[in-house]
């Protein structure tokens, strides 16, 4: 599996599954019941959970799939270190990551309600310009005819140098006054989809 280049791809790959499929029917992100958190450790020592708190997706009819990760709504539970982390991180005006991929919908009775399955998925990432391709493999449950959960099998580890973002990382070292911030950081997903 090659190495997952960006934190948001992570939204990407809870929807390139075929239990999407089912003949014109667009399946919707769940907002309040999906997440995308991810860890930090500063100066070696200290470790957090952060979450994003705006990430929508959209699987339309013919496969085509839309994920966005609005940046801004990076959560740290610091209202400082948000606002920090979207200028110099997120590049504010460029604060979305977008995802897309196109999904085999032929595949849709493939999972019945009460399975589980786990899934190899390819998406395409659009950030601040830079154009990524990743693959990683998710756990899917189909929890009803009209609902799926879809979440990380493992980990996915993340580098901050692959994405772009090291400067942004830096100026945040220094406006915290900070000995070190991790390179790289574990994602965790968990996405609620319904027709």
């Amino acid at each position: 599996m090659k190495l997952v280049k960006s934190i948001f791809c992570a939204a990407a790959l809870m929807v390139t599954t075929p239990v999407f499929a089912g003949g014109h029917i667009t399946w919707n992100s769940v907002e309040a019941e999906s997440r995308i958190a991810f860890g930090s450790v500063k100066k070696n020592t200290t470790g957090e959970v952060h979450h994003f708190n705006k990430v929508t997706g959209v699987v339309k009819e013919k496969g085509e799939m839309v994920i966005t990760v609005d940046l801004s709504s990076v959560e740290t539970n610091i209202d400082i270190r948000n606002e920090r982390i979207t200028k110099h991180v997120f590049q504010e005006g460029k604060a979305t990551a977008v995802i897309t991929g196109q999904l085999d919908m032929s595949e849709v009775d493939s999972m019945k309600p009460g399975e589980i399955k786990v899934v190899e998925v390819e998406v395409n990432l659009s950030f601040a310009g830079i154009e990524n391709e990743v693959e990683a493999n998710m756990l899917v449950a189909r929890l009803s005819e009209n609902r799926v959960l879809v979440t990380t099998e493992d980990f996915i580890m993340v580098s901050t140098e692959d994405l772009g973002i090291d400067a942004g990382v830096d100026q945040l070292m220094n406006l915290a006054k900070l000995s070190g911030i991790t390179r790289v950081t574990p994602v965790a997903v968990r996405m609620v989809f319904q027709k």
